[in-house]
């Protein structure tokens, strides 16, 4: 088999390659501060847990959990413990933290697994966002906005309000939050500086705003996560040796008779669209205010459609194989978990069992965790809900699949460009 290109046997469903015009153009020097930012806890209400905590690069830049271990917590990935105390943490995150790859890619226009930050003019500053017209200006991509948000949730890096400003504010207006972290790195000299070096619009300190802090962020996530040098990528080039046996086979099932093209479609292998795939629910869910019991209606909290519910953003599959475990919420520890519940979503709802999921020892929410699915009612109302056929493929065909989706890990491009800091301005510990 040859080179795939528009006139194959798959038809238009197979992408054209992913090149370095597909993505945003950045700031070379604004990414390099934007590394320093990324691994910094000063982001954090009680500065101790940085963007890299929950997104680090050894961890195919998400965290290796189900539901991560965020604010109050120490260490990292699978090893990241849940404090002590009065300060141990109160609640597991909600939702499994996404892989940071390609997000610099023009294309992409909806962020988060809800699509609560969209390319949008209805607040007529660019975006839809929880922060609605008090985004702040001068945010150059959604990347720079969507990395805003976690600063602002308190279990994630706000804390709670009775430890910290940060976390008191949240609750003032989303925006105050954005201010005080502003303050906090332009009164650090070192940042002053670089701030001044590769900003055109900073003269001096004063001039750092929040809008800085997050383009600097995207410049570096968008940089240093760049990855289209898989043996995929190659195969779509023209070396036809790049794929192995199994994995062409895999590649045939995929833009086939599995359908998985139908929605990981495009170059970066989503169509960006919401999807109800009967998931179990577990952990402490993404309750909306007026809620009064324990789930995560999905994209339904951030549109207010009842169509919506249970409905999830389709994720990129590009290195895939390094951001276990998958579904919105980490429900499976495997690709062939999440595989196999993708053909038989009914089947795979009801035989669900905790140990599929990778959660991090926390015993004083232990017995909570499980709750929404003991709750008849919400089983049966997530299941009801459910946009994917049923599809029959044997055990090989399962495996060649799998071959397929470790086809699409890059390869120098997973180590990154920058990589981790020494150190960063605040002097805090970096992660």
């Amino acid at each position: 088999m040859g080179a795939l290109s528009g006139s194959t046997a798959y038809g238009s469903s197979v992408p054209e390659r992913l090149q370095p015009s597909d993505f945003i153009e950045f700031d070379p020097a604004q990414a390099q501060l934007g590394q320093l930012l990324f691994f910094d806890p000063i982001l954090s209400g009680n500065k101790n847990i940085a963007c890299a905590t929950c997104h680090h690069p050894e961890h195919g830049t998400s965290d290796g959990v189900s539901l991560g271990i965020g604010e109050g917590g120490s260490g990292l990935g699978p090893e990241r413990l849940p404090g002590k105390g009065d300060g141990r943490i109160i609640k597991r995150i909600p939702r499994n933290a996404p892989g940071l790859w390609n997000l610099g890619a023009r294309q992409i226009d909806v962020m988060f697994h809800d699509g609560r930050v969209s390319v949008s003019d209805v607040y007529n500053n660019g975006f839809d966002t929880p922060a609605q017209e008090w985004l702040p200006e001068g945010l150059n991509s959604i990347l720079a906005v969507q990395a805003l948000f976690p600063m602002t949730s308190q279990f994630e890096m706000a804390g709670d309000p009775k430890e910290n400003e940060v976390g008191g504010a949240v609750y003032d207006r989303i925006d105050a939050v954005w201010s005080i972290i502003a303050k906090r790195v332009r009164i650090i000299p070192e940042y002053a500086d670089k701030f001044v070096e590769v900003f055109e619009d900073v003269d001096t300190a004063l001039d750092i705003d929040i809008s800085h802090i997050a383009n600097a962020l995207a410049a570096f996530e968008a940089t240093e996560f760049q990855s289209f040098d898989s043996p995929f990528d190659a195969y779509l080039a023209g070396a036809k040796t790049a794929l192995s046996n199994d994995q062409l086979a895999g590649m045939d099932l995929f833009y086939g008779k599995a359908n998985c093209s139908n929605c990981h479609s495009g170059s970066l292998l989503t169509d960006q669209k919401f999807y109800a795939l009967m998931l179990p629910h577990f952990g402490p869910g993404k309750t909306r205010q007026w809620d009064s019991i324990v789930r995560d209606v999905g994209r339904m909290g951030a549109s207010d459609r009842l169509e919506d519910a249970y409905r999830f953003r389709t994720p990129s599959l590009r290195n895939v194989a390094l951001t276990a475990p998958y579904g919105h919420n980490g429900a499976y520890r495997t690709l062939k978990g999440i595989v196999r519940h993708h053909l038989d979503a009914p089947s795979s709802f009801t035989k669900w069992r905790a140990e599929n999921a990778m959660l991090p020892n926390v015993p004083w929410l232990e017995a909570a965790d499980f709750l929404s699915m003991q709750d008849a009612r919400e089983r049966e109302r997530l299941g009801r809900r459910l946009d994917l056929a049923p599809s029959d493929l044997t055990g090989t065909e399962i495996f060649h699949i799998i071959e397929f989706l470790n086809a699409l890990t890059g390869t120098a491009s997973v180590k990154g460009r920058l990589g981790r800091p020494e150190r960063v301005p605040s002097g805090l510990e970096v992660p």
